[in-house]
């Protein structure tokens, strides 16, 4: 590891030297070891805080490389590669880092390429590339796969990889991954270098970028740490609500944190809480200050003129996603909100970042928990950010359906044989491992589609020549692949139709994602536009229900925040309520809570589950407390209602959030096994009987053949299909696999994204192992403090329109005046 380097005047030429001088700087210590370590010819790994220089750190070997180079080879080719999860980043370096260059008079060209570049301008920089080019994961996988690649790259030197440890630990990485172990066989003397301020594991990231070295050839160079971030958490009018997610009663004073700021980010977890944040902000906004949304929802043309105005200072607040989680450089911003829970850590360090950009000022935030199970995860999070102590995500096994895809582009770039792409896959860190065996499959497919499709035509992509050599089967199939690079795949939207005779749909009731039918099976009652229905099944293109008879819905709310509860911060959750001298940081309200629910149920120890039963009404309810997130809690309630249903207790539904998961019956569940309940077993036949028979494994499965090629969202000049379209086809295709080649290779990797991405197994795993022997049963007379929230949840869709706040704060009353009594 790296922390300091030589003297500045050795290793920064006259001219950059004199440069940080007029500026009134000097070069920091993790930027001078960027430069030695470029000068040894090592990959690095930088962790630095933001607005420690570190963008300036990653780029100042490849200046001072391209300033010094000779006059008379100005214009050699592609020197350095910039990448950024996302476009707006890219191109905001792009404009930070032509200042240095222009203020110097430096001969560098640096230039950003993303989905929203011109075309004539992509395809001049494909024929002269600039010194530095700035890019996305996408691009690069266009690049890889234009038949000019090995000319394009062969003269890049270094690869640089901003916000690294967003990009490991997805499909997207994957991708990338493997793309950086094709330019480092065109491009042998590249380096590689990662940039984050927020890696919890350096050793990780390492894996994961990979290289011939592996990661023993990648130094660790770690940056000064900064002005200690300044948390609050807004107490509105002294109290905590028990229930909610939107905050909305602490908006007015939100707003008037708002107008003591010079610039304010609100930072929202989910694209409906943006929508109800920023119309809630207008309402109260007599000062009409200009505040503006942003999410991945809008129009990109709308995003880039809100940027455009931060940019220009021009703006007061926005209200934003993870759209803007990343390093924008922002220095007006002083200020950041995070409405409702952070849900982990290390996303709130690097949300927290972006106010007041600078090393040297403390950032400021501030969060608002919208009810008192928030409050527990916001102090967790803000004592884990004052500790230093970060969540990350484990290492991942790369995807097949993504392998399939970089081989169509290695083919569409050039000829490529097949024991050398073995070889050279395996150099990238997530497939390292990758089985011969599983190589083997993916090439077949792609050059097949799989032995059950081999004798349709259109699944040929790539052929084998006499020489040996793969290659693609034709132009017309390249140039579909190349419309078709990525591994992000948009969910689809379906209608939602009154069930007809003959199976058909009748009257339009409205449209739901396809992820809404994860969880459910025909005849399974939900929610939807404030009325129960009946699931009746799903043709190609819609969703037909009917109007359910029991209007107690199975599934009776959607929704809440993508990010799930970090195992991490869960756990610090976990130990502070069980720790009763900690309760002293607490506000008071919540502390009565704690007390309440230990004195009427049980609080229990971090490493045990409280599980409490009581009946209410003619239900009868059991409600157990992992705090294992909302994905998880879903498909572990699906199993345990299996479970239920053949003790004979008739459940009726269930219910979830990120703490805690409900489920009421028919009968007393007092008497039950709870460890036989919960065992480890229900991973097995239970899960695999469910999967087979839910909507789940077909939206896995759609995802995967859009990824590896097998369905084509885009066609030479025509309009992108439509989700629908894309169904349509997969499902078809979906079902034949099934039938007569159950282990193809997208079956398999559809098994596996919906065991990781769409039910959380391996974190269900981990609980029901943790909860072993160690499940704390509470039978009760009456709900609990700690059900109140989850129970409110079973009403919350059904209120409709205007009423529904009305409705639910009458509901709260009386479920706090039954846990109290």
């Amino acid at each position: 590891m790296a922390d300091a380097a030589g003297n500045a005047p050795d290793l920064l030429p006259t001219r950059f030297q004199a440069w940080f001088e007029k500026r009134g700087w000097s070069a920091r210590p993790h930027q001078l070891a960027m430069v030695e370590r470029a000068r040894a010819g090592r990959d690095a790994l930088l962790i630095a805080p933001t607005g420690g220089g570190k963008t300036l750190a990653g780029f100042l070997p490849s200046l001072i490389e391209l300033a010094e180079r000779p006059k008379a080879n100005t214009h050699p080719g592609l020197h350095t590669l910039y990448i950024s999860p996302l476009k707006a980043l890219a191109v905001d370096v792009e404009r930070n880092l032509n200042a240095p260059i222009l203020q110097m008079g430096l001969p560098i060209t640096a230039e950003s390429r993303t989905g929203d570049t011109g075309v004539s301008r992509r395809q001049r920089q494909r024929l002269t590339p600039p010194d530095i080019l700035l890019t996305t994961p996408e691009q690069l996988a266009l690049l890889c796969a234009w038949e000019g690649a090995r000319g394009f790259f062969e003269s890049l030197r270094c690869v640089i990889l901003d916000e690294i440890h967003t990009l490991h630990s997805s499909k997207r990485g994957d991708l990338l991954a493997l793309d950086l172990a094709r330019i480092q066989q065109l491009a042998p003397n590249m380096r590689r270098v990662g940039l984050s301020a927020t890696v919890d594991d350096p050793e990780v990231i390492k894996r994961w970028m990979g290289g011939i070295g592996g990661p023993e050839s990648i130094d660790l160079v770690r940056g000064p740490g900064g002005a200690e971030p300044v948390v609050d958490i807004l107490l509105s009018e002294g109290r905590v609500p028990w229930a909610g997610h939107t905050a909305r009663h602490a908006m007015e004073e939100v707003y008037e944190t708002i107008k003591k700021a010079r610039t304010a980010l609100v930072f929202v977890n989910t694209r409906f809480q943006a929508e109800f944040a920023f119309q809630e902000l207008w309402r109260l906004n007599e000062d009409n200050l200009p505040i503006a949304l942003h999410h991945g929802s809008l129009a990109a043309e709308q995003r880039r003129k809100v940027e455009a105005a931060m940019a220009r200072g021009e703006l007061r607040a926005v209200v934003c996603t993870s759209t803007l989680d990343l390093g924008i450089d922002w220095g007006d911003v002083d200020l950041v909100i995070q409405l409702a829970s952070p849900k982990g850590a290390s996303r709130m360090v690097q949300r927290i970042g972006r106010a007041n950009h600078r090393l040297d000022e403390p950032s400021r935030a501030l969060f608002v928990p919208a009810n008192r199970f928030e409050m527990l995860e916001c102090q967790a999070a803000r004592e884990a950010i004052a500790e230093n102590t970060l969540d990350g995500d484990p290492p991942r096994i790369g995807a097949l359906d993504v392998l399939a895809q970089h081989v169509m582009g290695c083919a569409c770039s050039e000829p490529f044989d097949l024991l050398q792409l073995y070889d050279e896959v395996r150099t990238a860190g997530p497939y390292r491992d990758l089985a011969w065996e599983d190589f083997e499959q993916v090439v077949d497919f792609v050059s097949t589609g799989g032995y059950a499709l081999k004798t349709y035509d259109r699944f040929r992509r790539i052929v084998k020549g006499r020489d040996g050599l793969w290659k693609v089967r034709d132009q017309a199939t390249a140039q579909r692949h190349r419309l078709n690079v990525g591994a992000i795949v948009s969910p689809a939207v379906l209608s939602v139709r009154m069930a007809g005779r003959g199976g058909r749909g009748g009257r339009k009731i409205g449209e739901v994602e396809e992820g809404m039918l994860e969880m459910l099976d025909p005849g399974d009652t939900f929610v939807f536009a404030g009325q129960v229905w009946r699931l009746e099944g799903v043709t190609n293109l819609d969703v037909l229900v009917s109007p359910a008879a029991d209007k107690d819905p199975k599934m009776p709310s959607w929704g809440g925040s993508k990010f799930a509860l970090s195992t991490f911060l869960a756990k610090r959750v976990r130990q502070l309520m069980f720790d009763e001298s900690h309760w002293s940081v607490l506000p008071r309200d919540v502390c009565e809570w704690l007390g309440a629910q230990k004195d009427r149920s049980l609080i229990v120890s971090e490493e045990e589950m409280l599980l409490e039963t009581f009946p209410r009404g003619k239900r009868h309810f059991l409600v157990c407390y992992p705090f294992e997130g909302r994905l998880a809690h879903t498909t572990l309630a699906m199993l345990l209602t299996r479970r239920l249903e053949r003790a004979g207790v008739g459940p009726l539904g269930f219910v979830c959030n990120d703490y805690a998961l409900a489920v009421w019956a028919l009968k007393p569940m007092d008497g039950l096994d709870f460890d036989e309940l919960f065992a480890e077993d229900m991973l097995g036949d239970d899960l695999e009987d469910w999967l087979n028979e839910s909507f789940m494994m077909k939206r896995a499965f759609k995802g995967c053949a859009v990824i590896a090629g097998l369905i084509e969202r885009r066609f030479p000049g025509e309009q992108q299909k439509t989700g629908r379209q894309i169904t349509f086809s997969t499902d078809l295709i979906y079902d034949v696999l099934r039938r007569h080649q159950p282990d193809h290779l997208l079956l398999r990797c559809a098994r596996a994204d919906a065991a990781t991405g769409l039910i959380d197994v391996a974190r269900l795993s981990q609980l029901l192992s943790r909860i072993r022997d160690r499940i704390r049963h509470a039978p009760l007379e009456h709900l609990s403090p700690f059900s109140v929230p989850i129970l409110l949840e079973i009403g919350k869709e059904r209120s409709p329109g205007d009423a529904t706040d009305a409705i639910l704060a009458d509901a709260e009353e009386e479920l706090i005046a039954e846990a109290l009594q």
